[in-house]
């Protein structure tokens, strides 16, 4: 997918972006209440930017999510992972749409060098973006607030959100966030 084949600006954006098997395409269908984000038992399926327009009740364009492909997973072609660069960075650098960049972690992972260097990008870029850490759902309390401390650290953030698809925790503070991003006054 090249930039021109974006789709026209228009209704504010939120991109989430994340480690392949992360968890985006679970968290879009619990964000949008409907499986339009395939979810694969295979990590590394994404391999463009899919967008998915949310209509308000005169069916108009409220706001669209970007779907952008996963990043570190070792069995995708070398070729494949190196032509990303060439429309994930013009995306989200350039698109004047783009109001917030949500950043998925897998809290039941150790920080990981590329979630580091995807947030330092944001920051350099001056992109808005928060940092959620999937999966919260699979620890226990003492294991999720380790878990969380230690990506914290590792990140350098002041704060991330805990969240689960699979149990919505989190999920309504996540789409309080995005709202404020697009400017809504729900």
């Amino acid at each position: 997918m090249a930039a021109e084949q974006f789709p026209t600006l228009g209704a504010p954006e939120i991109a989430f972006l994340g480690r392949s098997n992360v968890g985006k395409s679970s968290l879009l269908n619990t964000l949008t209440g409907e499986k339009s984000a395939k979810v694969s038992s295979t990590p590394g399926r994404t391999r463009t930017i899919n967008f998915f327009a949310l209509l308000d009740q005169s069916q108009r364009e409220k706001m669209i999510f970007a779907d952008l492909p996963g990043y570190g997973y070792a069995k995708i072609s070398k070729s494949i992972s190196e032509g990303w660069p060439a429309f994930i960075e013009p995306y989200l650098a350039m698109r004047s749409t783009l109001k917030l960049c949500v950043c998925l972690v897998d809290s039941n992972v150790p920080m990981q060098q590329s979630d580091r260097q995807l947030i330092d990008w944001l920051r350099a870029e001056r992109r808005d973006f928060i940092v959620v850490a999937t999966k919260v759902d699979r620890l226990s309390g003492n294991e999720r607030t380790r878990s969380l401390l230690a990506l914290k650290k590792g990140l350098e953030l002041d704060a991330i959100l805990p969240i689960s698809a699979k149990t919505g925790v989190g999920v309504k503070d996540l789409w309080a966030r995005i709202d404020a991003a697009c400017g809504e006054l729900n």
